[in-house]
């Protein structure tokens, strides 16, 4: 069974799902024939760096591409060899793995030679900011002074860590996270090319829990599949499936949680997680929801009642919004960001801790404290 991100991955421009700045930019490059020597995506994982990278190389060297034209044809030989992983004029280097200075002078001497078959040869160098100092050095000396038919592609997640001199010298484009909405919209199309019925608030749940990485809910979709039983009507998944073979905890579970430290009731909160925990859930996973259920409340809580503001940035439902906007009305800003600090240096105890529930109970004792603390 082949996973959906590379089942799916998208094999046009028009495909891509988000990061339409970084396309339209590229795209009119193409058309216009101005193609820079070096290009650095930096963003988040699962943000489609990797993949416009492949559709670069790909438009670059497509043989039946017109002038005017940026979307590869996918069906010459070249297409088919970027599509197939069997390019010889496509490297692609895991700076990961392949960091030392010793790989970087293999490129510099490989880059001399002209391409086997197309008009580019193209060298994507991913984790790029994985590379040595010495790497980095010696890539910096190939990039000041690379031959025509060479194209540097370099992706990293981490752009703070790349020498200044090598962003510099390149074409730099910022991929961003995905929105709730955009994920989901990829997901149903990739439910409907396989045939499965989803309910569409169980989309949204994998979306909200996928960190706007399309690949991560790709993988999240994945996973579900392999556990679904499917019969003469195929696959069928609902809301409720997605919850117990993916252990995510419920928002409700969560909100009523909250419900008790803004009453105050210390014993009935400890006696509620306690009895959440007790129904096999992940404390981990747990600590994790709140934290994000809270720091959500908090930004609610900034943005104020009625504000027009984007509210993308808050991943909830309709329903469970409602419920969190009457939660923080028991809260003033300084008790919600109070709050949050204490459960999230809670969350970082319970892996370490000789009883794991022992610091999210203390954590709700403090909680109860502050706020008593600030009516006073």
């Amino acid at each position: 069974m082949v996973v959906l991100y590379r089942k799916y991955r998208p094999q046009t421009f028009a495909e891509i799902v988000g990061q339409e700045h970084v396309v339209k930019t590229i795209t009119n490059a193409i058309s216009a024939g101005m193609i820079s020597h070096a290009y650095f995506f930096s963003g988040p994982r699962g943000s489609g760096k990797t993949t416009i990278s492949r559709l670069l190389a790909k438009a670059l060297n497509c043989e039946n591409r017109k002038e005017g034209q940026f979307e590869p044809c996918n069906k010459c030989n070249s297409c088919l060899e970027v599509m197939n992983d069997r390019s010889m004029d496509l490297i692609e280097i895991d700076a990961a793995s392949h960091r030392g200075i010793d790989e970087m002078k293999e490129l510099k001497e490989g880059v001399k030679f002209t391409p086997t078959k197309s008009k580019y040869k193209v060298f994507i160098i991913d984790e790029a900011h994985q590379l040595t100092k010495e790497a980095a050095n010696a890539l910096l000396k190939t990039l000041e002074e690379p031959p025509s038919h060479a194209v540097f592609i370099l992706a990293t997640t981490e752009s703070h860590k790349m020498l200044a001199t090598i962003i510099s010298r390149c074409q730099r484009f910022d991929f961003r996270k995905l929105t709730v909405p955009e994920i989901t919209g990829r997901l149903e199309t990739l439910c409907e090319k396989e045939n499965i019925k989803i309910e569409k608030t169980a989309l949204k749940l994998i979306a909200l829990n996928s960190g706007g990485a399309i690949r991560d809910a790709e993988g999240l979709l994945n996973q579900v599949l392999a556990f679904s039983v499917k019969d003469e009507k195929g696959i069928e998944i609902k809301t409720q499936d997605i919850k117990e073979i993916l252990g995510f905890v419920e928002v409700s579970i969560i909100s009523d949680f909250v419900d008790l430290i803004s009453q105050k009731k210390t014993l009935e909160a400890i006696k509620f997680l306690n009895k959440t925990l007790e129904a096999s859930l992940d404390i981990e996973e747990f600590s994790k929801a709140l934290i994000n259920y809270l720091r959500q409340a908090l930004i609610l809580k900034i943005m104020g009642e009625g504000s027009e503001e984007d509210k993308n940035i808050i991943e909830l439902t309709k329903e469970d919004l409602k419920k969190i906007q009457d939660q923080i009305k028991k809260f003033t800003e300084e008790e919600l960001k109070n709050i949050v600090n204490i459960f999230l240096e809670a969350g970082g105890k319970t892996k370490y801790s000789a009883i794991p529930q022992l610091p999210l109970e203390l954590a709700i004792i403090d909680a109860v404290h502050q706020m008593d603390k600030n009516k006073q």
